[in-house]
């Protein structure tokens, strides 16, 4: 029985429990319509640029709840309407894959829920650090799970979690794999991913995370530990704390730190699969990091710091492994870009100096910012970012504009194509409802 069918089951249950218009009566029904034009411009006289468009959306129902019962399905669909190109080179295919269309449900669960506690079971998004949506794609990564989140006091939450398999953002269904995993395993349709295993490893069985996030008077902590079945264990943990002040300047400081070691039976390590170029017989990554700015008024401006330590005869020279971000540039590394990390290059340091502002009550906000890394495998780079996000809620409550451009220069070992800078422009317009 499909996930879907069985929430079907669960709904018809509850509903058989108590009045059916007590179960629907306080329902939901929201969604977002995502129109999306992707670009990659590269300076590699032998690398094509390469384009994608997507109208994408999403529509997510919620029941009400009977004795704390309740059901959530989301259903997705995206079409290019014959726009992508019929050469596959010159189509970016981390938008929504090199198809003209893609539908599914990311969401079908049955939950439980009451002050103290919510328990939920099915399709569903994740929200934990190096385990999350990814969602700056049409469609978000989403994830068959059970997620118990206990709330033994105000702002503090503690997590337990046990994941079996994962949709990536440009796949129709579930699958038994997650990103190092190449496109197209088990009919897979996941794009944009490190792709770095061979087509007959052995499949992933999962994760289970524990958690606990805390957030009060000024303070926000989380502390992590992940078991990326055959993968690798990590523990994680990152604290931010505003300091208050009468004035409307706000120094705030936040730290960050990972350990990673093996999990049982790897399948990086059996299969001698190269990390950031390089194999080994163990996972070992080690790195921590420190962000440091000031909030004035309506202007935000920090820089941040990585160190990812290098590691000999570890699997990518001690890179970090991460079954869900790798590629996708969604870590929480303070020196992440929107194009990569430290967890994509591997063993070094970064740096990253980064200004926001909102003008307008708040309708436009600018961001810019540059990341510079060091690195023992993919040499020496740096990004420039610049992101625009326009409100148009007096046109329709609910749309924004944004533009999200990128350009990445130097490295080695084609960590850009022909090791030449590219430009990756990202217009988006989205209609929240």
């Amino acid at each position: 029985m499909s996930t879907r069918h069985w929430i079907v089951a669960a709904l018809a249950c509850v509903a058989g429990a108590a009045h059916a218009d007590d179960f629907f009566r306080d329902g939901t029904f929201d969604g977002e319509l995502r129109l999306y034009r992707f670009d990659r411009n590269y300076e590699a006289p032998t690398t094509h640029d390469s384009r994608a468009n997507s109208l994408a959306g999403l529509f997510t129902l919620k029941s009400g709840h009977v004795g704390g019962f309740g059901v959530g399905v989301t259903a997705f669909s995206a079409q290019s309407f014959g726009t992508q190109s019929r050469d596959t080179t010159r189509i970016d295919s981390t938008l929504m894959g090199p198809n003209n269309s893609i539908s599914g449900f990311s969401q079908a669960y049955v939950e439980y829920a009451n002050p103290w506690v919510t328990v939920r079971a099915g399709d569903q998004y994740l929200a934990t650090p190096w385990m999350g949506q990814s969602d700056s794609r049409v469609i978000p990564a989403s994830y068959q799970a059970g997620m118990v989140d206990f709330k033994p006091a105000k702002g503090w939450d503690i997590y337990a979690i046990r994941e079996l398999r994962w949709k990536s953002r440009t796949s129709d269904g579930y699958n038994d794999d997650n990103v190092y995993y190449p496109s197209k395993y088990h009919g897979d349709r996941m794009y944009g991913n490190n792709g770095s295993l061979p087509l007959n490893a052995h499949e992933a069985d999962g994760t289970t995370a524990i958690g606990s996030t805390y957030v009060a008077n000024g303070l926000k902590a989380q502390a992590w530990f992940y078991d990326f079945e055959h993968f690798a264990r990590m523990g994680y943990v990152d604290g931010m704390y505003t300091f208050h002040t009468d004035s409307a300047i706000k120094p705030f400081l936040g730290v960050q730190a990972l350990r990673q070691t093996s999990g049982s039976d790897n399948v990086l390590v059996q299969t001698r699969t190269k990390i950031t170029g390089v194999a080994g017989h163990r996972i070992d990554a080690n790195a921590w990091g420190v962000d440091a700015g000031v909030t004035i008024g309506k202007g935000k401006y920090d820089v941040s710091y990585n160190k990812l330590d290098s590691a000999a005869g570890a699997v990518g020279d001690g890179a970090i492994i991460s079954p869900y971000t790798n590629t996708y540039a969604t870590d929480p590394l303070y020196t992440t870009s929107m194009l990569r990390g430290l967890v994509e290059q591997g063993p070094g340091h970064a740096w990253k100096a980064r200004a926001s502002y909102s003008f307008f009550n708040d309708t436009l906000q600018l961001t810019a910012s540059y990341a510079h890394y060091e690195t023992d495998l993919r040499g020496a780079s740096h990004d420039v970012y610049v992101d625009v996000v326009y409100k148009l809620d007096y046109i329709l409550k609910g749309l924004q504009l944004r533009d999200r451009w990128e350009r990445t220069v130097g490295g080695r070992n084609n960590l850009n194509p022909g090791n030449q800078p590219w430009v990756n422009n990202r217009l988006m317009i989205a209609y929240k409802f």
